[in-house]
This record gives C-alpha cells, structure tokens and sequence, in this order.
C-alpha cells in the first residue's frame, strides 16, 4: 500500500492504546502524533478532521488525497482487513 499512515493521539487515552495494540501487533510503520506535545499536530487535526477527539487515523496517498478515520473501532477493523 503506497500511502502514509498518521495516528493522531494523546496521553491517557484507552482507546488509543488499543489502535496503538494492533499496530504494534500487525508491525504496521505508522507515524504517530501526540496532539499534548505539539499544538501544530492538534490544529493539523482539528483543521482536517473538525475536532480534537483522538484517535484518528490520517491517510496520505502518494496522488495527494487525504482521508481521516476517526473511532478506534473502525482504525482497529482497517488495520485489520488492510494488513492482517
């Protein structure tokens, strides 16, 4: 798959920790951006997905087209049918 992968998240967050499982799980090389240790990747997110609820899943592809996956569930199940 020819594209960047960009989990934003923060600290404290179960559901973060969850999606971060199944990344570690499925060795998936995934950037991540803690939204408490930089205010640009929190405006970044609030910018692209309208709010800073966390976890969202940002996806670059080589042709310029972003796309944003919020709920851990569904970054959980693409993670899953995308890489397992």
């Amino acid at each position: 798959m020819d594209e960047k992968l960009i989990l934003y998240l923060r600290n404290y967050c179960g559901y973060c920790a969850m999606v971060q499982d199944v990344i570690s799980e499925l060795a998936v090389d995934v950037e991540e951006r803690n939204i408490w240790e930089n205010d640009t990747w929190q405006n970044e997110l609030i910018a692209g997905q309208g709010s800073a609820t966390v976890p969202v899943l940002c996806r670059m592809t080589a042709a310029g087209e972003t796309h944003w996956l919020s709920e851990s569930d569904a970054i959980i199940r693409f993670f899953i049918q995308t890489y397992n």
